[in-house]
């Protein structure tokens, strides 16, 4: 199917010109806004019937946080699976007195941390002040309080199940048993997202459900659910050979704006925030106004809204007020370089500070990658195919709301080194900055970018995924808008943008060297 959509496009776009093409994939949206704030964005189509793709976007990510709570808008997507008073427990009050109880403990524990621990771990006396095997007496005796609630509360005590008020996943099962499916989330620098796709009956179960969860979530299990991040954040950068090292090197290139921390946040800032501040967090940025809804499927918008009116209204607007995102990043003066030493094979890469999503100048840099791109791309035919230097080679142009970034990945091929892919680069670039680039190339890129624009149209849930993005970063029109500013990008643009934005002085460079010692180690079973 998408292989046929593809060359219908393709040959389309040759026959009629691709003005015709971008005019004819419109995204036709209805969207009102409920009294209390929050947006909604309703596209009825059959295309796949009787289901809906229906989620909400919360406008937060780890861009709005600070030091001291880095990870908080990603923690907040485990929190929001597990349920309300509702939803996800057999007894309320019982687990609300738990709940209570663990937060006394744990708010002694922090005392205690944040305290006599910083304060051995600034004497070197300890290497890390969270580490249970540096525990005091008191700090262990409190542990073991806290981790035998916990147990209680999930029915893993010494009483058994008897004690037990969690209904472990029952947001996912009533969900499942309605015939729903792809229950899931995410989180990124700039928004989190959450969805599902139901049978078009069930639409009003979506919008009870999702508004019980924003109206009421208990944040159920607040203290252990760290647990499972440090394992994600375990699974996902530790115990990856490059991880820390991409983690360092993003860190390193974000001087001072909000990207420059993981999404999953620091260690030491996973186990160290309060109820308090995600109380504070939750009612800033999980408010109406800061949320907007995206319902894709089919269904009947007269009574979509009636569901969604009738059930979302409830939630309270709030009063906070939404902190500016202040701390724009710095002007980079001098070349920055990392050298990592581990357990992989010798890649590079190279980023550039750039521009903000909707910025004039992304549509042209996003093209510009995409000339470089794809087996029929400048990277592969030069440095895959022409000189066998790269096993891979690829660019991106990554544009986020506040910032942006371009970046040149490779992989060394046989006995090539880092240090030959970079030059390879660097002669790729001086060519798009001084030369001229064929109508015929641009054509066939510009061609492969609308046919990719219109894939991502297809099926409910892929548009409900781009319309999250288009509304939280710029406005959801561009959707619609903005095909026909990648049909107006022109060669000059392009070698502009090659020739602003890629200075020596305004580049980070990542070269990750294989350790020969390590490999000969790990081969002979050391």
């Amino acid at each position: 199917m998408r292989s046929q959509v593809f060359f219908w496009l393709v040959l389309l776009s040759m026959i009629f010109g691709f003005s015709d093409i971008v005019s004819a994939q419109k995204v036709s949206v209805e969207e009102f806004t409920l009294p209390n704030g929050m947006q909604f964005l309703l596209v009825p189509r059959t295309d796949q019937p009787n289901v809906v793709s229906a989620g909400w976007v919360a406008r937060v990510g780890s861009v709005n946080e600070r030091p001291g709570i880095t990870g908080i808008s990603h923690f907040f997507e485990h929190m929001m699976f597990k349920g309300t008073n509702t939803i996800g427990t057999r007894n309320p009050d019982k687990d609300r007195t738990f709940r209570v109880e663990q937060k006394k403990v744990r708010d002694q524990m922090n005392q205690l941390v944040l305290s006599e621990q910083y304060e051995r771990y600034r004497n070197g006396e300890i290497d890390d002040p969270w580490d249970s095997v540096n525990d005091t007496p008191r700090l262990k005796s409190l542990r073991t309080k806290l981790d035998t609630l916990i147990r209680a509360q999930q029915g893993r005590g010494k009483a058994g199940p008897a004690t037990a008020t969690i209904v472990k996943d029952e947001f996912d099962q009533v969900y499942t048993k309605a015939g729903g499916s792809g229950m899931n989330a995410f989180t990124s620098y700039d928004l989190t997202c959450y969805f599902i796709t139901v049978p078009s009956n069930k639409l009003e179960l979506w919008a009870w459900m999702e508004s019980d969860r924003l109206n009421d979530s208990v944040f159920r299990e607040f203290y252990s659910e760290r647990d499972v991040v440090h394992e994600e954040r375990r699974l996902r950068t530790d115990s990856t050979p490059t991880g820390r090292f991409q983690e360092q090197f993003n860190s390193m290139f974000w001087a001072s704006c909000g990207y420059s921390w993981p999404v999953i946040g620091w260690p030491s800032d996973l186990n160290s925030y309060t109820f308090e501040q995600a109380q504070v967090y939750w009612n800033t940025y999980y408010r109406p106004g800061n949320l907007f809804g995206v319902v894709v499927g089919d269904f009947d918008p007269k009574q979509a809204k009636k569901y969604i009116t009738e059930y979302f209204s409830r939630l309270d607007p709030g009063s906070n007020k939404l902190p500016p995102v202040v701390t724009l990043e710095v002007e980079q003066l001098a070349e920055q370089r990392m050298n990592a030493i581990g357990d992989f094979p010798p890649t590079i890469e190279i980023r550039y500070h750039t521009v903000p999503a909707g910025h004039v100048d992304s549509y042209p840099l996003d093209m510009l990658a995409e000339v470089l791109n794809e087996r029929t791309g400048r990277l592969y035919s030069s440095m895959v195919e022409g000189r066998g230097i790269a096993a891979t080679a690829s660019a991106s142009s990554d544009t986020r709301k506040y910032a942006g970034l371009f970046s040149f990945d490779a992989m060394t091929r046989g006995d090539a080194v880092p240090e030959q892919l970079e030059q390879a680069w660097y002669e790729e670039l001086a060519k798009l900055q001084t030369e001229e680039l064929s109508e015929r190339e641009l054509r066939k890129v510009k061609n492969r970018v609308a046919a990719s624009n219109y894939r991502r149209l297809e099926n409910n849930m892929s548009l409900l995924i781009q319309l999250a993005f288009s509304e939280a970063l710029l406005d959801w029109e561009e959707i619609n808008e903005g095909p026909a500013k990648y049909e107006a990008v022109t060669a000059d643009d392009i070698k502009r943008v090659a020739k602003s934005y890629f200075d020596e002085t305004n580049r980070s460079v990542a070269i990750y060297r294989r350790n020969s010692e390590q490999v000969a180690a790990k081969e002979a079973g050391k």
